[in-house]
């Protein structure tokens, strides 16, 4: 949240020009709080962002499944015979 706050974004990912704070996707945080979670206005601005992201499924392990690629790649360094 530091882009809301004015602070630096440098990381290129979302448009800002190097140097440049980028703007809080205020609209997209909103919708994912009150229309997906279904929280009320009371419970959402009474989150921390850690715990939004949390229920946001930001705290969720990463899927662990592998591309097509990836098999293909496998399955022509250790062929079945």
């Amino acid at each position: 949240m530091r882009a809301a706050a004015g602070g630096y974004a440098g990381d290129g990912q979302d448009g800002a020009r190097e140097g440049e704070a980028s703007a809080f996707p205020w609209d997209a945080v909103i919708h994912v709080g009150l229309c997906r979670l279904r929280l009320s206005p009371r419970d959402f601005w009474a989150l921390t962002p850690v715990e939004f992201f949390a229920m946001a499924g930001g705290a969720r392990p990463r899927d662990a499944t592998m591309a097509r690629d990836g098999l293909e790649a496998l399955m022509r360094a250790f062929p079945d015979g």
